[in-house]
C-alpha cells in the first residue's frame, strides 16, 4: 500500500490553527493576570479574580498543550511509519 501524503496546504492549515490555539490561551492568561495587577491597583479584593485565574489558567493551557501534543505525535507517526499500521508492518485493506 502507497503511504499518503498530506497536500501541503493542509498542513499549514494545521499549523496555523495551532497555532491559533496558542495565541488563544495565551491572550486569555495575560488578560487575567492584567485584571489581577487591576483588582490589586484599585484596592479591590482579588479573591474572585484569583480563584478564577488558578483554575482557568490552567486549564486552558492544558487543554492546548494537549491538542498540541496530538497534532505533533499524529505528524511524527505519519512520517515515521509512512502508512503502516501501529506495529510498524504494512496494513492491508
Amino acid at each position: 500500500m502507497k503511504p499518503r501524503k498530506t497536500p501541503r496546504w493542509i498542513f499549514v492549515l494545521q499549523v496555523a490553527s495551532v497555532s491559533m490555539i496558542w495565541v488563544f490561551v495565551l491572550s486569555i492568561a495575560f488578560w487575567i493576570l492584567h485584571l489581577l495587577r487591576l483588582s490589586r491597583e484599585l484596592d479591590d479584593v482579588p479573591s474572585g479574580s484569583l480563584g478564577i485565574s488558578l483554575v482557568a489558567i490552567p486549564v486552558f493551557m492544558i487543554g492546548a498543550s494537549v491538542l498540541t501534543y496530538v497534532f505533533v505525535g499524529l505528524q511524527r507517526g505519519r512520517e515515521s511509519t509512512g502508512g503502516s499500521g501501529p506495529d510498524g508492518e504494512e496494513t492491508e485493506t
